[in-house]
This record gives C-alpha cells, sequence and structure tokens, in this order.
C-alpha cells in the first residue's frame, strides 16, 4: 500500500506591501491625516484586532479602505497597546492591602518596536504606487517618517492576517 504524503508551502499567501509609519499622533488622527493626504477614507472597523496573551487582552485599533475602482486594499493598524495589569497584595492585617498597577507595552510586530503605525496594501494588481504614497506620507506635518518594510525579514508576519 502506498504512503501519500501532503507538503504545504507557504506559497498560498497573498503578496502585500508593508509601509511603517512613524507619527506620536492617537490613531483616528493617523487615519484622518491619510485620508486627507492621500484620498483615502479608512474607516474604523467595528471589531480591532485582539490577541490573548498571559490572561491579557491586547486589543490594537485597525481601520480599513477598499478602493473599488483600483481593487486595492488598505489596513492601518497600530503597532503599540499598553495594557495595565492590578494585582492584589495582603500584608496580614485587617484594611491593609496594596493593589500595584504595571503598565506594560505590547507590540504588534516585536521585530519593530520603534515603529508607530503599520499601513498593509493589498492589491489585486501587482503594481501598487508605492514611490507616490510614501512621498505623500512623508509629507505630512505630523508624520516623523515613513518608509516600506521589508515583509520576509519579519518573524510575526502572521500577525499581520486582518480577516
Amino acid at each position: 500500500m502506498a504512503n501519500h504524503k501532503l507538503i504545504l508551502d507557504d506559497d498560498f499567501e497573498e503578496p502585500f506591501t508593508l509601509i511603517a509609519i512613524h507619527c506620536s499622533e492617537e490613531d483616528y488622527k493617523v487615519a484622518y491625516l491619510l485620508n486627507r493626504h492621500l484620498n483615502m477614507k479608512l474607516h474604523r472597523k467595528q471589531r480591532d484586532l485582539d490577541f490573548s496573551t498571559e490572561g491579557l487582552l491586547i486589543t490594537f485599533p485597525l481601520f480599513e479602505f477598499e478602493d473599488m475602482h483600483k481593487y486595492t486594499h488598505f489596513y492601518l493598524v497600530a503597532n503599540k497597546c499598553k495594557s495595565v495589569g492590578a494585582s492584589l497584595q495582603s500584608s496580614g492585617g485587617l484594611f491593609a492591602e496594596l493593589i500595584t498597577e504595571k503598565s506594560r507595552v505590547h507590540y504588534l510586530l516585536p521585530e519593530l518596536k520603534q515603529v508607530d503605525y503599520f499601513l498593509k496594501i493589498y492589491s489585486d494588481f501587482e503594481t501598487v504606487p508605492l514611490k507616490k504614497i510614501l512621498s505623500e506620507l512623508n509629507e505630512i506635518k505630523q508624520v516623523i517618517s515613513a518608509y516600506s518594510v521589508e515583509i520576509d525579514n519579519i518573524k510575526s508576519k502572521n500577525n499581520l492576517i486582518f480577516d
């Protein structure tokens, strides 16, 4: 009897372009700036991108825009999420309980901790006007810098699956 093996390669991944954005503004303000300067219509999805780790629910705000004429999807997502965990400690007395809070920062892509936001662009066509988008992003006064990220160097690229 013959044995059959199924080998699954990662070739079925959809190619996308990833742009790193350094900007200290809030997520809704960055979406507004992109809408205004790049003629997009980014809107916040009803469900944020969420992960569960160490008993904490970590959510990253996610904005999307689908350009029907160019068959292109744009996703804006924050890279940083701050969470506050509280712990209760008792010192043995009747009313001597101590509540301590720890603030932790979680990253969507931990290997790119310095990046504030990512703009993921998926297009049915192979050509995306990347240079034009980057030049328009860098012209925005509130954006410190924007540049393309090489996807092959990212270890946690599974975090960029939004659907």
